[in-house]
């Protein structure tokens, strides 16, 4: 699908009250180096979209830009309706979107609950650490553990954990199961399946595959900063070979 082809499609299918996160021509660059090159994709409230790609496609810049880490970009970023190019992130924040970074950022020297209890609260109808605890009790579990003790699978779920108690609703998540093990992929689909029932929005780069199929509405592919396919769940389903061309798998 060509690129005006395919913005003219999401303009014409997606109202914009209906969106949570709606992207229209974002160039992002790290210093002299042009990086995203006039991404569009639209996720509409209450489902889960994947960006898929090839590593260094753009994905994970695509994330930064959107929560206003990276400090070059140009185009539209509207979250709820709210335009954010131009804001920082702790501007762009309160407006109900929250970022769960790929390396974690969990605090090594703080304990589970320290890391837990760390973000501030920015919306109400966040989850309480109650209800954070229920959806993870491992963490419950472990609560008194500093950071260093944590595996990596614990470390993720602390990560996924934490910002459910700023009030966001809409949850952008990179590569939340890299490296981790088979069981704990699982128990982090049924959280995120159990999320989209309490009516979050979830924007996930991921590169597992099964994993993006098993979770998700709507996906979109991207390459040299730019998404270049879109595909509903349904049609990959039915033919995951139309993603061939793009991701040679």
């Amino acid at each position: 699908m060509q690129q005006p082809e395919m913005n003219a499609q999401m303009d014409a299918q997606a109202p914009a009250a209906e969106l949570a996160l709606r992207v229209r021509d974002l160039h992002g660059h790290y210093g002299p180096s042009h990086v995203l090159h006039g991404m569009n994709f639209d996720v509409p409230s209450g489902q889960v979209v994947t960006l898929l790609g090839r590593n260094g496609a753009g994905k994970t810049t695509t994330m930064r830009a959107l929560i206003g880490l990276l400090s070059q970009r140009t185009g539209s970023v509207r979250v709820n309706g709210h335009e954010t190019i131009g804001l920082q992130p702790e501007k762009i924040a309160p407006l109900g979107m929250a970022y769960c970074p790929e390396d974690r950022g969990i605090f090594a020297s703080l304990s589970v609950e320290e890391n837990l209890m760390l973000p501030p609260v920015l919306n109400p109808g966040g989850l309480s650490a109650q209800d954070v605890l229920a959806l993870f009790p491992r963490l419950a579990e472990r609560s008194r553990s500093p950071g260093t003790k944590l595996s990596g699978g614990e470390q993720q779920m602390l990560a996924i954990a934490r910002i459910l108690r700023t009030g966001a609703r809409l949850l952008l998540l990179d590569e939340p199961t890299e490296g981790l093990a088979p069981v704990i992929v699982e128990h982090i689909g049924e959280v995120l399946g159990n999320l989209k029932q309490r009516g979050y929005t979830i924007l996930l780069v991921e590169q597992n595959l099964d994993f993006a199929m098993s979770v998700a509405d709507h996906h979109y592919v991207v390459e040299h900063g730019q998404v270049v396919g879109a595909f509903t769940n349904d049609s990959l389903l039915a033919d995951p070979d139309q993603l061939q061309t793009y991701l040679g798998v």
